[in-house]
């Protein structure tokens, strides 16, 4: 008889598989090699690093154009494109490494992260989506050496060219301007914001998306996770774009200087910026209050599932919202684009969004307790719940908390970019022994109780 093989359970995958990255990259981070001037990054800094690179959240405590050596830029760029195209790919990896035949139940998951319903040409879709990666990225590099060759030089020029394309892809956020200047540099550069913004959105948008996209040439006959992303995406754009516009048009310290084109520009890079990677073209902390708000709102909801950007994700959201409209409307379904929204998926975007909420604020709180005697204390809850929001919707915009922050804070930081980037669900059902869901045997008597 032959003994059946042990192997990783499909829900596991995911949350082992970036421990393990997570844990590689920083003990490479940590070496000499890493560092420009040969010293050794403490451990709780490379573990921040490395998570945050993983992530792809951009948060960082070490310059990274000023602090890591190319080799050290080497890993956080490789870092960065595994957290990337994680979702779709390391499961496929880690089941070549462990001898598991893919099944039914792994081949779900697969197309679950590919955001596809079928099952059919799973591989040949990764494959698509990887070819997609590809050129998008080789586009944008191409597309950036115009302006960062005649400003660094050749071999600095494509290397930059290449390593902002990436990191722009894959919504990390991560830059090597140095002095954590990220793209302000570039805020009456309309070329450089405009590119950086295409690779963000293209990102965000999912694999999913963008390959059904590429094979339907009619958009009413896209699929409804489809029109609801891409709809989503122009109208949180739009509208953040005109909130940022209207909220920061005289701060001097932001877009006030400007003329009105590089206001505009730098208002829409802000928006797409915060809802998915983590460049920023103005003084995060400069903004008004109500600007942070906004930012808040829009890393809450972020991007397109099954791609590189972060968040509660567009479609949960929106599905909450249509479930929301259907109740006040009296309808039981809920609705969008002529098609009906599975019951099943409606709990699930109210689980996860009540899960993460309630995390969010446990954790933002606890970081704020941490922080009250020490200096980064001293910029405000407001602040705070900024840093923590950005950090568990992996994206990346920093009001200058992670740098002051003591290691405790660092520590939480941590936590909110993985739960982030794993997500809260997966990680709980990694925790339970069997995933099946099995119709109970007994139904208990219903009884009202008073909601509102």
């Amino acid at each position: 008889m032959h003994k059946p093989k042990m192997g990783i359970k499909p829900i596991n995958v995911l949350p082992l598989g970036f421990i393990v990255v997570i844990l590689t990259g920083a003990l490479l981070l940590m070496l000499p090699i890493s560092s420009r001037d040969g010293s050794s990054l403490p451990f709780l800094s490379a573990l921040f690093t490395s998570t945050s690179a993983t992530c792809v959240t951009g948060l960082i405590v070490a310059d990274t154009g000023t602090y890591f050596s190319l080799f050290g830029q080497i890993v956080v760029i490789l870092l960065i494109q595994i957290g990337g195209l994680g979702i779709m790919t390391m499961s496929m990896i880690l089941f070549s490494f462990t001898g598991k035949k893919v099944s039914l139940h792994d081949r779900m998951s697969m197309a679950e992260g590919l955001g596809e319903s079928r099952l059919q040409g799973v591989v040949r879709l990764t494959r698509g989506a990887l070819l997609v990666t590809g050129i998008t990225e080789l586009t944008g590099a191409v597309l950036l050496a115009f302006r960062f060759i005649p400003q660094f030089g050749v071999a600095k020029g494509i290397w930059y060219s290449i390593f902002h394309s990436i990191s722009a892809f894959c919504n990390a956020g991560f830059d090597l301007i140095g002095g954590y200047r990220s793209m302000t540099v570039y805020d009456k550069d309309p070329y450089v914001l405009m590119i950086i913004m295409g690779l963000i959105v293209a990102g965000g948008l999912g694999f999913g998306v963008i390959l059904n996209m590429r094979n339907t040439r009619d958009a009413r006959r896209l699929r409804l996770h489809s029109k609801m992303v891409l709809t989503g995406t122009a109208f949180l754009i739009l509208c953040g774009t005109l909130l940022f516009l209207w909220i920061e048009y005289e701060n001097p310290k932001t877009i006030g200087g400007m003329n009105l084109f590089d206001k505009i520009v730098n208002s829409m890079f802000q928006s797409v910026t915060l809802r998915t990677a983590g460049f920023n073209s103005i003084d995060q902390l400069a903004m008004h209050d109500a600007s942070k708000g906004v930012g808040i709102l829009l890393m809450l909801v972020g991007g397109g599932p099954a791609g590189t950007a972060g968040g509660l994700k567009i479609t949960t959201v929106f599905t909450l919202l249509l479930a929301a409209r259907a109740y006040l409307r009296g309808k039981f379904e809920t609705e969008a684009f002529g098609r009906t929204i599975p019951l099943e998926q409606t709990r699930r975007a109210l689980t996860i969004t009540l899960l993460g909420g309630l995390f969010l604020l446990g954790m933002a709180t606890m970081l704020s307790f941490s922080e009250q005697d020490m200096p980064a204390g001293s910029l405000g809850l407001l602040n705070q719940l900024y840093e923590a929001t950005s950090a568990f919707c992996t994206v990346g915009v920093s009001t200058g908390v992670s740098a002051a922050g003591s290691s405790v804070t660092r520590i939480i930081l941590i936590l909110l970019m993985y739960a982030g980037r794993v997500g809260l669900v997966t990680v709980a059902l990694s925790l339970v022994e069997s995933t099946s869901r099995k119709e109970p045997v007994l139904h208990y008597p219903q009884e009202d109780i008073l909601i509102g």
